[in-house]
């Protein structure tokens, strides 16, 4: 997942070792709103229990940092790398996927117990700078796994009719943003990660991609702006969709976003008026394409989204998200309406999950992060709601499979000009 470069220090110069006290109380404080029968259920394959995002976090730390690289460390329990190693085949055999939501053991009260015994044995190792890059790596990685944890756990108490809300907060009314393009002339530009400090492996190598003139919305597609499309048989419109799109949503019985019913949305406050104002999210690939066609525009590619992010980043690289993922006042994560290209929800682009030319798999198991997934998957760009704070940046590329949506999955139209 990294190239490993060096390792970068935020602005408020935090050390590496606070960063990490940071980053491992936020998935604590998470978790805290959960019973340990919320943190072990599993609604689907594609979504893990939070207690498993926990552990398998703890999982990550111990095996590449401390087994192998702190003398005389043992492992907490040496039984439990076989249930939370996730797809590392150079790790050995593992528990099945859909098989996380059976551990009812160990308990969410012994992981947290070993995380804090993963924890203390960390110390030493800060003071290396050898292992800046992998703690880096390691960041970065239980980061996404805050995301994850989040967007599962709220498919998981989706799944309740009772409409169990995991935090009781009001939502805040959108913020509406007009409806403006941001041009390019194109040209020839430069792509991928580009500047100092972490980044994913697949963010790179940096290369050239050509450029046709091009426009990006200023905003993302509306809740409203989805119910007219509904409202206009969008979903019943074959010529719309792309052919697998199309037997998706007849297989499927599709006809609205995830989460939506009349009027309402779910959300991890339970069910709430949903707002017309606000992005719509919790949608798929498939759908994103059908509403761009239904609205006479498309989705942009990956390089495109790039290129308008590159001129607007400014000094901070990601919008800093106001829901679920703040120590000092929790709240559940909900998209609002920014102004910038990063927040609310993951864009989906028109390109394919691929590898950049000249890229390489890093060496050993961390080299499983991102390389052996580049098929059949398209790039997301942007953050979220749920995205930890300062975790993405331009060059980052989410990816899914098309017809995925239960993450915080939104659209941004684009146009040729």
């Amino acid at each position: 997942m990294s190239q490993l470069q060096p390792s970068s220090r935020p602005s408020t110069g935090e050390s590496l070792d606070a960063r990490y006290d940071t980053v491992r109380s936020l998935s604590e404080a998470l978790a805290a709103p959960l019973s340990d029968a919320d943190a072990t259920i599993q609604s689907m394959e594609d979504a893990s229990p939070a207690k498993w995002h926990l552990a398998h976090t703890t999982w990550f730390w111990e095996t590449f940092l401390l087994r192998d690289r702190l003398e005389g460390y043992t492992l907490f329990d040496e039984r439990w790398p076989f249930v939370f190693n996730s797809y590392y085949e150079a790790e050995g055999e593992r528990i099945h996927r859909f098989s996380r939501g059976m551990l009812s053991r160990p308990t969410l009260e012994e992981i947290l117990a070993w995380r804090a015994h993963v924890d203390a044995a960390m110390e030493p190792l800060f003071a290396r700078e050898d292992l800046a890059p992998l703690i880096e790596l390691g960041l970065s990685h239980e980061q996404q796994h805050q995301e994850l944890l989040l967007t599962d756990i709220k498919h998981g108490l989706f799944q309740n009719p009772l409409g169990a809300a995991m935090w009781d907060a009001p939502a805040a009314a959108a913020q509406a943003q007009p409806q403006e393009w941001h041009e390019h002339p194109g040209g020839i530009a430069r792509i991928g990660h580009q500047a100092d400090g972490f980044s994913f492996d697949n963010e790179g190598p940096a290369h050239r991609v050509l450029l046709e003139p091009f426009a990006l919305s200023s905003r993302l597609v509306t809740n409203g702006e989805w119910d007219a499309f509904i409202a206009d048989g969008g979903y019943d419109t074959a010529s719309l969709w792309l052919s697998d799109g199309w037997a998706w949503v007849r297989e499927h019985a599709v006809g609205a976003p995830l989460y939506w019913r009349e009027g309402e949305h779910f959300t991890h406050s339970g069910w709430q008026p949903r707002d017309p104002d606000a992005p719509v999210t919790h949608i798929s690939y498939f759908e994103a394409d059908a509403f761009a066609s239904w609205a006479g525009q498309r989705l942009p590619t990956e390089f495109e989204w790039e290129a308008i992010a590159r001129g607007q980043e400014g000094q901070a690289q990601a919008h800093d998200p106001c829901g679920g993922n703040q120590l000092d006042d929790a709240a559940p994560p909900l998209p609002r309406g920014s102004e910038g290209l990063f927040g609310d929800c993951w864009q989906f682009t028109r390109s394919a999950y691929l590898p950049y030319p000249r890229f390489k798999p890093a060496a050993g198991a961390v080299g499983e992060y991102n390389g052996k997934f580049m098929s059949g998957q398209f790039v997301l760009k942007g953050a979220s709601c749920a995205t930890a704070r300062g975790h993405s940046r331009s060059s980052y590329r989410n990816f899914f499979y098309p017809h995925q949506r239960w993450q915080f999955t939104g659209l941004r139209l684009a146009k040729d000009i």
